[in-house]
């Protein structure tokens, strides 16, 4: 089976499409990024040169290059990550969000519509993956089930409802197998440092103030992105076409009490004293329609797959420090540009 993974090169993409390089060598894992600044090939060295990995470089919006690869490529199947996903980016330029996540969604699904119907066919699957923010914001009781109806609260999680919608309607409209996820918020390494957990440990590192929202009382379901990974595989692999599973952590954490223990974390791993990370902690405006809790009824997962989340918070959190301290260089590239020079220097000579 050939797979396309689109946005394989960012945070939850490249365990993903780490994950399905080492464990299913007779697949053959195609990895489509745009490489923007949240696309970093320097998450995938220890596979880049495995037999069964190809890295392609293009843009989902790009409709005739879309065409043309899935032509070339004949496809069996798609996992699509790819998305522009930072809610404050969305706050400050929505249309980036709409032509990324809807119109390169639609492009990808008429690409595969037309490897589906053609003589001979040989596409099976469509999984698109997508978030717990369609859902809106619950209140102090309740959690998000796969039923729940859509009430998106910002550009960005409006985009994501969109593209959900999309593919539901081409699998209802052109019978499209087609399979969706919707995750809680993510955390663990390769993470980009502009989302909070890993922007809190760049700065507690280099003593900078911790920025928190309002009153950091906004609550999150927490999955460790491995596990995501290892949803992903479990869904791909055994999910009725036309299905949607919710994924979660069964983590939910008020964002300062987050903050308070990597910070408790951070003084324990660099030998400061205990409450020194704390009084980085600097509350700031909060978010323009910024939802105060999420929570994930992953129960329909556990039930009719049988995946269940593995690392409890704290365990993952204090793994999260560990790699981000043990990969100083990764996080200075990253913070610093130099990352962005990797496809020039070892892709396109190729």
């Amino acid at each position: 089976m050939k797979i396309l993974i689109t946005g394989g090169a960012g945070f939850i993409g490249s365990h993903v499409v780490r994950l399905f390089v080492n464990h299913y060598p007779q697949y053959k894992i195609v990895n489509l990024d745009k490489l923007t600044y949240a696309g970093n090939l320097k998450n995938l060295t220890d596979i880049e040169n495995k037999p069964n990995y190809k890295f392609i470089k293009g843009d989902i919006c790009d409709a005739e290059f879309i065409q043309n690869l899935f032509a070339t490529e004949n496809f069996q199947a798609v996992i699509h990550l790819a998305a522009e996903s930072h809610v404050d980016r969305s706050i400050s330029n929505p249309l980036e969000f709409v032509i990324t996540n809807v119109m390169g969604t639609v492009n990808l699904l008429n690409a595969a519509r037309y490897q589906f119907q053609k003589e001979g066919a040989t596409f099976q699957k469509f999984y698109h993956v997508s978030t717990d923010e369609v859902y809106g914001s619950l209140g102090k009781d309740g959690m998000f089930t796969e039923t729940t109806a859509y009430d998106p609260h910002s550009p960005y999680s409006a985009s994501k409802a969109s593209s959900d919608h999309f593919v539901r309607a081409y699998h209802d409209t052109y019978k499209l197998p087609v399979v969706i996820s919707n995750c809680s918020n993510n955390y663990g390494p390769y993470h980009f440092p502009e989302k909070l957990i890993p922007l809190a440990i760049h700065n507690i590192k280099n003593n900078k103030p911790v920025p928190v929202y309002g009153k950091g009382e906004n609550i999150r379901d927490w999955l460790f992105v491995i596990d995501h990974a290892r949803a992903i595989d479990t869904i791909f692999h055994n999910a009725q076409i036309g299905s949607t599973y919710n994924i979660g952590g069964h983590n939910e954490w008020k964002n300062i009490d987050v903050i308070e223990l990597l910070c408790d974390i951070m003084d324990q791993k660099l030998g400061r004293p205990q409450g020194t990370s704390r009084a980085l902690i600097s509350f700031v405006k909060d978010r323009a329609g910024h939802d105060l809790r999420y929570a994930i009824d992953a129960s329909k997962l556990q039930r009719d797959l049988g995946w269940m989340p593995s690392v409890q918070f704290a365990e993952g959190l204090e793994s999260t420090v560990d790699w981000y301290l043990n990969n100083d260089v990764w996080l200075q590239e990253v913070t610093s540009g130099n990352y962005q020079n990797y496809y020039e220097e070892q892709y396109h000579k190729r």
